[in-house]
C-alpha cells in the first residue's frame, strides 16, 4: 500500500499542496480530480521524489520514500508515467522497453513482463522495431505505460493518459487499466476525461488549490452535485 501523509509543496510562494494525505492499496485505482492548477501533477511529482517534500510521509511496504532519489522511488516499487508520456522519440519500442526493465527488481524476469505488456497492447507487437516518434500519440501512451510497467511496479502513477487521445484509443487505455487492476497493482491516476474516469476507478478525490476537499467512493464523488457541475458538465 501506499500512503501519503502532511504532503505540502511550495514553489516559490505559491503553495502548491497543503497537507495532503491519500492511500492507495494494491489491486485498486484511485483518480485525483481538480481543475488546472489545482497541484495534481505536482502532488505525483512529489511522491515520485522529482520534488523535495520536506516533513512529509511517504511510505510503500515500509519503506520510507521521502527524501529519496527518483531512481531509488522506482526500485521501491512506484513507477510514474508523466504527462506528455516521456518516451524516448528516437528509440524503438523494444529499446523503450528495454530501459523500463532497468531497475534490478524487473531484470530477472524482463521477458516475461514484456510478453505481458504485449498482452496488454497487442499493437505494440507488431511495432517492435518503429522509432516511437514516428508512432500516433496513443501508441506513444501504450509505450510510456509499457515502459513503467516493465520495471515491475506495485503502484503506477499516471498524470492525464486519455490527454489528446481519441474516443476510440480512450476506450482501449481505460480497459487496459482496468485489465493492470485486476493483476494486482494499484493506481493513482490524475485525468480530466471526469465521466468516464469515475466509471473503472475504485476511489476518488477532490483537489482544490492544492487542499483535499472531497474524498470517498467513487460512486458517492460521482453523486456529489459540486463535483457533477464542475467536472461533469451538468447543471445545478
Amino acid at each position: 500500500m501506499l500512503e501519503v501523509a502532511r504532503l505540502s509543496l511550495r514553489y516559490g510562494r505559491h503553495q502548491a499542496l497543503d497537507d495532503v494525505a491519500l492511500s492507495v492499496r494494491r489491486g485498486e485505482i484511485l483518480v485525483v480530480l481538480g481543475a488546472n492548477g489545482a497541484g495534481k501533477s505536482s502532488l505525483l511529482k512529489a511522491i515520485a521524489g522529482l520534488v523535495p517534500t520536506p516533513g512529509a510521509t511517504i511510505r510503500m511496504g515500509g519503506a520510507d520514500l521521502a527524501g529519496m532519489a527518483p531512481h531509488r522511488v522506482v526500485e521501491a516499487g512506484l513507477a510514474l508515467v508523466p504527462e506528455g508520456r516521456g518516451v524516448f522519440g528516437a528509440l524503438t519500442v523494444r529499446e523503450n522497453l528495454l530501459l523500463g526493465a532497468h531497475p534490478a527488481r524487473a531484470r530477472e524476469h524482463e521477458a516475461a513482463r514484456r510478453a505481458q505488456v504485449l498482452a496488454l497492447f497487442p499493437r505494440l507487437a507488431e511495432r517492435m522495431a518503429q522509432p516511437v516518434r514516428s508512432m500516433s500519440g496513443g501508441e506513444q501512451q501504450m509505450v510510456a505505460i509499457g515502459r513503467a510497467l516493465m520495471s515491475a511496479p506495485e503502484i503506477l502513477l499516471l498524470d492525464e493518459p486519455s490527454l489528446g487521445l481519441s474516443p476510440l484509443l480512450c476506450g482501449e487505455l481505460f480497459r487496459a487499466l482496468t485489465r493492470i487492476r485486476e493483476a494486482g497493482l494499484g493506481i493513482l491516476l490524475v485525468e480530466q476525461n471526469a465521466r468516464r474516469t469515475l466509471a473503472i476507478t475504485d476511489r476518488a478525490i477532490v483537489l482544490e488549490t492544492g487542499r483535499v476537499v472531497a474524498e470517498g467512493s467513487a460512486a458517492r464523488i460521482a453523486a456529489d452535485p459540486a463535483v457533477r457541475r464542475a467536472y461533469l458538465g451538468e447543471a445545478a
